[in-house]
């Protein structure tokens, strides 16, 4: 992976940047922009907007699939990290974008884009060890927004999707593009729950990875609620967190009738399933015994804007239509 260094004249503009991006705490003379100041507190940081951001990145695929259903790309300076393919409706959109790294970005190579707000879909995004910390950035001009999905004080349900899309829409200056999507997420959700009314829920055990234990979806994320709106229960709801380990003795023990396989990474579908299949302490497990399986890509599962979609697919594969 090749990083590219911030030139000298961008870092000898960067103490102007941070006067002129300066956290919410500091006092902001300019005009504000119509619509404008928005005051928002996002995962414990409060900022104030007088205009839009400009040159925005944004960290992992569900954020920058967030932005680019609001038709942000002309505000984004930069993006990294996607975990699949992005849509393909927002393909074109995101191929309008540089990327600034395969993966996470180097402070230097974040910084040389000169972001004025930076916009991350996981903890890690916000790295301190590598420098990226919130408070970091802040300091230095350039302000933050977390997914909620991981500073949510309670289980994540698709009301904080609609709370995370409407707040990126305010920040951002486009209200009403955020209403529009938020209705028609909305109404999707509501005609796959009247599809489903009176359908007994399935036991899903999620199988994102793990060998020695069992890395799942827990009680705390959206992937929760995404199982229990496509007619399932998930088996490790009571996991206080939206991804932790499992003994491969509570999956047995809780006896799931489809397991939901993750699709990321190097590591196939197929080697997932033969991973559980060739596993003898689990041929009991009705899911096993039955190879009853349903696929969802990551980044179907996390809080972003294929949701209400991913939904509708994940009903079809826990609650398939008879055949004629």
């Amino acid at each position: 992976m090749t990083w590219r260094h911030r030139l000298p004249l961008a870092a000898a503009l960067l103490p102007l940047l941070a006067a002129c991006a300066a956290p919410a705490s500091a006092p902001d003379t300019a005009k504000p922009a119509p619509g404008f100041p928005y005051t928002v507190t996002n995962c414990g940081v409060t900022t104030t907007f007088t205009a839009p951001p400009k040159r925005a990145v944004t960290m992992n695929q569900h954020v920058t699939e967030i932005a680019l259903a609001l038709g942000l790309e002309k505000s984004l300076a930069g993006t990294a990290y996607l975990d699949d393919a992005v849509l393909p409706a927002y393909r074109e959109a995101y191929d309008s974008v540089p990327v600034l790294a395969k993966e996470y970005p180097s402070k230097e190579a974040l910084l040389a884009a000169d972001p004025d707000f930076v916009y991350g879909g996981y903890t890690s995004a916000f790295d301190a060890t590598a420098g990226r910390d919130r408070a970091g950035l802040e300091r230095s001009g350039v302000r933050t927004r977390l997914d909620t999905e991981y500073c949510a004080d309670g289980p994540v349900t698709a009301d904080d999707l609609y709370r995370e899309v409407t707040e990126v829409g305010r920040t951002f200056g486009v209200p009403d593009r955020a209403a529009a999507w938020t209705a028609d997420a909305r109404a999707r959700l509501a005609a796959t729950e009247r599809r489903l009314k009176g359908t007994a829920p399935v036991s899903v055990f999620v199988y994102d990875s793990g060998d020695k234990t069992a890395f799942t979806a827990g009680g705390k994320g959206i992937g929760n609620d995404l199982i229990a709106r496509a007619g399932g229960r998930n088996v490790f709801a009571d996991l206080d967190k939206p991804f932790g380990d499992a003994s491969w003795e509570q999956v047995v023990a809780r006896r799931p009738e489809v397991v939901l396989i993750y699709d990321y990474g190097s590591t196939t579908v197929e080697q997932k399933k033969r991973r559980l299949l060739d596993d003898p302490a689990l041929r009991d497990v009705p899911a096993i015994k039955n190879r009853r399986f349903a696929v969802l890509p990551l980044s179907d599962t996390v809080l972003g804007v294929r949701v209400p979609a991913a939904v509708d697919k994940l009903a079809a594969q826990l609650h398939p239509a008879p055949a004629r």
